[in-house]
């Protein structure tokens, strides 16, 4: 059996012989991360999910974290946690040598993300929420600020957060009201309200250092004239730490993440919350959006490392648990069969594979993509950061989805099991189900992809991506057992150009309104199609290795296993987008033209 939480084997699967990350090495700064390099850091991850992370996370469900006299206290395992990923180099680990970093491509971070995720999602996000916060300070503040906050941050001591939402402004970030006030000595006096601050206060860490949205006063309307500000909860006054005045009035009590808090924060109402800008003055919206595609190929991870841990739970509890027998086996005298034996329990194993090792593939190709975008030049550059963009929101949402769904399948598995804490399947059905709200909801993602997203340079990205899954089209042609398959991506691909087509006409003829009122069901539609498309990559690796051969028999289980959930998705997933494609084309616009008072 695979670890308890996470394959490392589909892990190195998917960097070494879909992708061949190894060769990231040709750019100077992942010189560095040749084959050995990354499985030297991969097994690392996963030392510090098996010791810090993984032995805590149904404790710290158990054992929530609470509000009281002021304080929120959390697990205690949970500094030891944060203090082992920071001890090991992962908040620093994609910054650059000069700043401390390991100068890590993002597509072996994620990759250890996803063991961390996998093992305590809960815990593990509290170290790569500072990550973020650490890196808009690194990018965009001045050398005073990163000297006073960067390396506490980089050490686990503190907390980074980012805060953005306010009671009356949740997506809608042009409503946020937060003021800042000029100083005499430089900083600006906050005032303000944020909710739902994730790691916004715990006794985990010794400060907490916020990044949070605000406006000057005098600044323009809407989110022209939002800047960014650090806003510590202790700041630094001649070396010592007092409080600055930004007060925890309470945390959610949330579905699930018992042990992730999130936090409702007073700012200013003692008129002493001093904030520091960062960056120029109204640019705090771009900053902080340089930072969100990261975020939300973050909690497409995040997502796929719960249900991951979701899929090996049931897995284990499939190949335990005898009930029933086969329809064709009449005699009560025989012994049980154990469940996986049974096809519709198969069915749900393979769904919850197909989607969780396709949501990963697609996250480390987004990754992939991140870094040529990021290392390269001219065309090449180009290319990869139209594809990072348009992927974005379905790398976030997918995995969000129906990671929800695959979770729920292995609930399902169970039985009444599964929905008794005596299993951690109903745990992970409560801590996923917050991923397709997290950095912009599905809806918000919907309407990106299709208002945004397909049209960006001239529809060069939507172009760019067809061509890549032609690539995988013509190599899956020269395998044999392949060439059905191929024929279906064809016209799968085809429908959805047409349908893009379609809905950009229908921009030009009718208002808003009409052409995104599904832009969900397109995202959905287009995140499938996209699953699909990896699938495909992964299954001709798959294939050339078998068809090889030489192989020892796990060897050749995990290659059979990738065929078959490849299959599986093509024969039930994939075909849904026929349906999601005929509702987008269709002229009734019930959504739009009924009444709100109709809804009784």
């Amino acid at each position: 059996m695979p670890n308890t939480y996470i394959s490392i084997r589909n892990i190195k699967f998917l960097l070494h012989e879909v992708l061949e990350a190894g060769k990231l090495n040709r750019f100077e700064y992942f010189a560095d991360y040749d084959d050995e390099a990354i499985d030297m850091a991969l097994e690392a991850a996963l030392q510090i999910g098996d010791t810090h992370l993984y032995p805590i996370y149904r404790e710290m469900d158990k054992n929530k974290a609470y509000y009281k006299d002021g304080e929120v206290h959390v697990h205690p395992g949970l500094r030891p946690a944060i203090k082992a990923i920071a001890d090991g180099g992962w908040i620093t680990a994609p910054f650059d040598y000069e700043s401390g970093g390991q100068q890590m491509p993002y597509t072996l971070l994620n990759g250890a993300l996803l063991i961390f995720y996998a093992a305590n999602a809960n815990a593990a996000s509290h170290a790569f929420l500072t990550q973020g916060a650490a890196r808009l300070i690194r990018n965009f503040a001045s050398e005073d600020l990163k000297t006073r906050y960067l390396p506490n941050m980089y050490s686990g001591d503190w907390q980074g957060t980012m805060a953005m939402t306010e009671p009356q402004a949740g997506s809608s970030l042009t409503d946020l009201t937060t003021s800042a006030e000029p100083t005499e000595n430089g900083a600006y006096k906050i005032k303000g309200q944020k909710i739902y601050i994730s790691g916004g206060d715990h006794t985990a860490v010794d400060n907490v250092v916020h990044l949070l949205l605000a406006r000057i006063k005098g600044a323009p309307q809407g989110i022209k004239g939002i800047s960014l500000f650090v806003a510590p909860k202790l700041r630094d006054e001649g070396g010592k730490l007092v409080p600055n005045d930004v007060t925890t009035a309470g945390i959610f009590g949330k579905m699930g993440q018992k042990g992730y808090v999130a936090a409702h924060l007073m700012l200013g109402e003692k008129e002493d919350c001093l904030g520091y800008l960062v960056g120029e003055p109204n640019h705090g919206l771009s900053y902080m959006f340089q930072m969100m595609n990261e975020a939300r190929v973050a909690t497409g991870i995040l997502a796929t490392g719960t249900a991951s841990a979701a899929y090996y739970a049931s897995l284990k509890y499939a190949n335990e648990r005898a009930q029933g027998r086969h329809p064709s086996q009449k005699d009560p005298a025989l012994p049980q069969e154990l469940i996986i034996e049974h096809a519709d329990v198969r069915r749900m194993l393979l769904f919850q594979k197909a989607i969780t090792e396709g949501s990963a593939a697609l996250l480390f190709q987004c990754s992939y993509y991140g870094d040529i975008a990021e290392v390269a030049e001219g065309e090449e550059k180009e290319q990869a950061h139209l594809l990072f963009e348009l992927l974005t929101p379905i790398a976030k949402s997918y995995p969000a989805e129906m990671g929800i769904q695959s979770v729920s399948a292995g609930m399902q598995c169970l039985g009444g099991a599964g929905y008794c804490d005596d299993f951690p399947l109903e745990q992970h059905y409560r801590d996923i189900r917050v991923n397709a709200i997290y950095e912009g909801t599905t809806g918000i993602h919907g309407m990106d992809l299709l208002g945004r997203k397909v049209m960006m340079a001239g529809g060069q990205a939507l172009t760019l991506f067809m061509k890549e899954i032609v690539s995988e089209i013509t190599k899956a042609n020269e395998v044999e057992s392949l060439k059905h398959y191929a024929g279906q991506m064809t016209d799968s691909a085809s429908a959805l150009h047409e349908l893009t087509l379609f809905l950009l006409k229908l921009a030009m003829k009718d208002k808003p309104e009409v052409f995104l009122s599904d832009a969900t069901l397109y995202l959905e539609s287009f995140g499938t199609v996209t699953i699909a498309w990896i699938w495909l990559k992964q299954a001709i690796v798959a294939e050339k290795a078998l068809q090889q051969g030489g192989l020892s028999d796990d060897e050749t289980n995990f290659y059979r296993g990738k065929i078959a959930a490849f299959q599986y998705f093509f024969e039930y997933e994939l075909p849904k987008t026929k349906a999601l494609n005929e509702r987008l084309r269709s002229e009734n616009r019930i959504t739009l033209e009924m009444e709100p008072g109709w809804l009784v």
